[in-house]
C-alpha cells in the first residue's frame, strides 16, 4: 500500500507546530524558556517566538515576566472541561473491546468507578462464553473485582486509606480478599504487573483479568476479560495478559 495515499493530507502547518508546543509544555516538569523550547522542538527561535506570540494573544500560553518562561494558558481550561464532560469512554473503547472479545472468545467488560464501586457500562459477550451474573448498569465491589482492583492500584496512599476506612471488606465468595494487609499486597502486585486478577473472588467459577484506562492523570475506567475458571490454563492466561495490555495501550492512544 502506498504510504502517502494512506496518510490524510493535513493543512495548517502552524497549527501542527502550535500543538507540538503545547505538548512540550504539558510534558515538561519545569516551564521552559524560549531557547529551551526552540531546542526541544528542533525549531528556530524566530519561528518558535512568532507562534508563541500568537498563542499568547489567544490565551493558549502565558509568558512569565520575571522568569521569561512559558506555561500553558488558562484559556485552555474551559476547552479541557468541556472535552472531559462530553467524553464517552464506551464509544472510544468499543472497537478495541470488540476486537479483544473476538481474539479471546470470552466476555469483555468495561466499567467506571462510581461511589467506591465499579459500575458496568458495557459488556461484550462471545458465543463461546458462559453467562455471568453482571449486567450493564449494575455495580460490583472494588476490592473483589478485577476492574475494581485495577482502579484501586492507581490510588495514592491517602486515597487507599480513605477507601479502606470507609469500606467493609465483606466476602462475596470464599475466595474474596477480606483482609486489608492481603489486599494491599495484592494491589502492589497489580502495580508491578499492570494487570489485576479476580480468581473466583467476585463470582464462583469465574476468572477475570483487568486493567485500567488512564491517560496523564485522568482515570477513565477499567476493562476486563472474564472466562470460566476451567478454561483459564496457564498458556491462555499468559496470552490473555498480552492481549489485555495491548488493548489497554491501543485505547489509551485513542483517548
Amino acid at each position: 500500500m502506498d504510504t502517502q495515499e494512506s496518510q490524510p493530507k493535513l493543512y495548517g502547518s502552524v497549527l501542527i507546530k502550535a500543538k507540538e508546543i503545547m505538548d512540550y509544555l504539558l510534558m515538561q516538569p519545569k516551564s521552559p524558556t524560549l531557547a529551551e523550547l526552540s531546542r526541544g522542538l528542533n525549531s528556530s527561535k524566530s519561528t518558535t517566538l512568532k507562534i508563541l506570540k500568537t498563542m499568547e494573544h489567544l490565551g493558549f500560553v502565558r509568558r512569565e515576566e520575571e522568569t521569561k518562561r512559558y506555561v500553558l494558558g488558562t484559556q485552555l481550561i474551559p476547552y479541557a472541561t468541556k472535552a472531559i464532560s462530553s467524553f464517552d469512554i464506551a464509544n472510544v473503547a468499543q472497537p478495541y473491546l470488540e476486537k479483544l472479545r473476538d481474539e479471546t472468545g470470552e466476555t469483555i467488560n468495561l466499567g467506571i468507578p462510581v461511589n467506591q464501586r465499579i459500575v458496568l457500562v458495557s459488556k461484550l459477550e462471545s458465543s463461546n462464553s458462559i453467562r455471568l451474573q453482571s449486567t450493564i448498569g449494575g455495580s460490583m465491589n472494588m476490592y473483589s473485582s478485577a476492574m475494581g482492583k485495577a482502579v484501586l492500584a492507581t490510588y495514592s496512599a491517602d486515597q487507599l486509606k480513605r477507601f479502606l476506612d470507609t469500606t467493609d471488606l465483606r466476602p462475596v465468595t470464599q475466595n474474596t480478599i477480606t483482609n486489608q494487609n492481603e489486599l494491599r499486597h495484592d494491589l502492589k502486585l497489580i502495580q508491578e504487573v499492570g494487570v489485576a486478577v479476580d480468581n473466583e473472588e467476585n463470582e464462583p467459577e469465574a476468572f477475570c483479568l483487568g486493567a485500567v484506562l488512564k491517560k496523564d492523570t485522568q482515570l477513565y475506567g477499567a476493562f476486563s476479560i472474564s472466562t470460566p475458571k476451567y478454561r483459564m490454563t496457564p498458556e491462555r492466561r499468559a496470552g490473555f495478559i498480552r492481549m489485555l495490555l495491548n488493548t489497554q495501550h491501543e485505547i489509551q492512544e485513542a483517548i
